[in-house]
């Protein structure tokens, strides 16, 4: 769980209202806590699991066996182990960052991400030989959360390791958004868009799902490994025949998916119950309860904001400076939160940063000057990019602070080199790892 000290920045400690900002950042996460969310979606009496209005007689079962992946998995993982405790099972936790006491009798490993890299292919093969160990008398809980697509890799045959990573990098630079990915993911990788569930030998499947993606698509989270593919090879060329990436990456992924495809294998998604279990509706309105608490007028914008992070730093300081300046939609003080996941194109040269840095670096040049204002952009997992920075907190005055300090905020965003630039100001939120993953949250704040 996170407390408000870890939200404490430079302008947060100094601001008024700086306590109450980081009561709202901090009710934000830890209404996601994913042994929360695990707990107040699986309830036990004695031998008999409640799940989502079914029921799962734990003795009709040769074996009950755990498998977490993503982000959160530790957390997911930890919290269903206490629900099962008594019974005998075992599991397998895939994640980033390893817990230090994990479960007695789970296996954990640590895979690579945002690029899959040696640890997400041998997590892969660990994860489809404990699918292939399956039988129709088993019962397998998957908890799956944002991170799992790098996390656990396992390319189809005649893909290698280096061809998925160079694909994922050239995506990521070009801007392309997550459903366009996952997209590929899904058709070149044998884990993924319900490959866990073909291999899973007919076993019940119970997936608890931690989303990560806007609007909750469950075939999108860690590339839906328990749903079935909504998508198709030639869908997936068509994306890279968009971008035009074809020159820059492995020929086999070309002939691979140019090849005829071979008939699927007859589905098994009959056993399988996914079920939603925390998104970033929830974070957010978790944010808004405490708002209101805090003497905010509270107002949801959307939790659907996508596409480059420029456009929507545009966007969110065009809304808050309204909002200021009108009162509209609701009056000062007031919290907007707006939820979502951005993107950012790369270009040669590029320094070090995140979407949300990125998204808070181009506000202050729109909120430059402007009186009485906060805007605060946060990763749900705690970090940002390649980063130990989860987002920034900036206000009209960030602009001039940056020019005293030496800083150029137009070169900086032009070079997207948003880290240095909030790690130079002291306004770079770091909360650590949060153990959780819902997408990103904006907060705008006004104060009259």
């Amino acid at each position: 769980m996170n407390t408000p000290a870890d939200f404490l920045t430079r302008t947060l400690r100094a601001h008024p209202r700086g306590p109450a900002v980081a009561r709202i950042l901090t009710a934000a996460l830890n209404a996601v806590e994913p042994g929360e969310a695990i707990r107040h979606h699986v309830q036990r009496s004695g031998d008999e699991l409640q799940i989502a209005g079914q029921s799962y007689r734990l003795p009709a079962y040769r074996r009950v066996v755990v498998l977490a992946i993503g982000k959160a998995a530790s957390g997911m993982a930890a919290a269903l182990d206490e629900i099962l405790a008594g019974w005998p099972h075992t599991g397998l936790i895939v994640t980033k960052h390893t817990a230090e006491f994990p479960p007695a009798g789970y296996t954990q490993l640590a895979g690579g991400h945002p690029l899959p890299d040696e640890n997400s292919l041998a997590a892969g093969q660990q994860t489809l030989a404990l699918a292939e160990s399956l039988s129709p008398d088993d019962l397998l809980f998957c908890l799956i959360s944002g991170g799992g697509s790098a996390l656990v890799t396992a390319p189809r045959p005649g893909l290698s390791l280096s061809d998925l990573q160079t694909l994922t990098a050239a995506l990521l630079a070009c801007g392309a958004p997550i459903d366009e990915i996952n997209t590929l993911r899904r058709a070149l990788d044998r884990f993924k868009g319900g490959g866990l569930a073909q291999a899973a030998g007919g076993a019940t499947i119970v997936s608890l799902i931690l989303s990560d993606v806007v609007g909750n698509p469950l075939a999108a989270i860690a590339s839906g490994p328990t749903v079935p593919n909504p998508t198709t090879r030639a869908q997936a060329l068509s994306i890279l025949q968009k971008y035009a990436l074809g020159p820059r990456i492995a020929p086999a992924i070309l002939q691979f998916l140019q090849a005829e495809s071979v008939p699927a294998p007859e589905a098994r998604f009959e056993r399988v119950q996914n079920h939603l279990v925390a998104s970033n509706l929830l974070a957010a309105q978790a944010a808004l309860r405490q708002a209101e608490l805090e003497g905010f007028h509270p107002y949801l914008l959307r939790t659907d904001l996508q596409g480059e992070a420029r456009g929507a730093a545009d966007e969110l300081v065009n809304t808050l400076r309204w909002a200021a300046r009108r009162g509209e939609p609701v009056p000062a003080p007031a919290c907007l939160v707006a939820g979502g996941e951005t993107t950012v194109t790369l270009g040669p040269g590029s320094g070090r940063g995140g979407r949300n840095q990125e998204v808070a670096l181009a506000a202050s040049l729109g909120l430059a000057d402007f009186p009485g204002v906060l805007l605060v952009t946060l990763a749900s997992d705690g970090e940002d990019g390649p980063t130990d920075c989860a987002g920034a907190v900036v206000s009209g005055e960030t602009w001039q602070q940056a020019r005293a300090a030496g800083l150029d905020p137009a070169e900086a965003l032009r070079r997207h080199d948003s880290y240095s630039f909030f790690q130079t100001l002291g306004d770079g939120l770091r909360p650590g790892p949060t153990g959780t993953n819902v997408n990103d949250l904006n907060f705008l704040f006004t104060f009259g």
